[in-house]
């Protein structure tokens, strides 16, 4: 299982970026969580196989159609625990 933790800039809250990556995480079969953090951005961890992490980073570039991403930050992580489901944590 590939791990990854995003960060996600640009014009990517208010716009219903949480709900689409939670909605794009489950439909790849992904675990995981995302938040908005009080800088502005939004980060997620992905959990899933290699092809459909890559598939989530590509989708999370475009974001749904209200955001406007300017960059990712994408950062590997190695967690003992993984976590079940996708779900959103609050603001940080």
């Amino acid at each position: 299982m590939l791990q990854a933790r995003l960060t996600i800039t640009g014009r990517v809250q208010g716009v219903g970026y949480r709900d689409w990556a939670i909605e794009t995480g489950l439909s790849l079969g992904l675990t995981g969580w995302v938040r908005n953090r009080r800088d502005g951005a939004v980060e997620a961890l992905i959990v899933g196989e290699e092809g459909a992490v890559g598939r989530m980073i590509e989708a999370c570039r475009r974001g749904p159609s209200l955001a406007r991403v300017e960059e990712i930050d994408v950062d590997p992580v190695d967690l003992d625990i993984l976590p079940e489901g996708f779900t959103r944590l609050p603001t940080e």
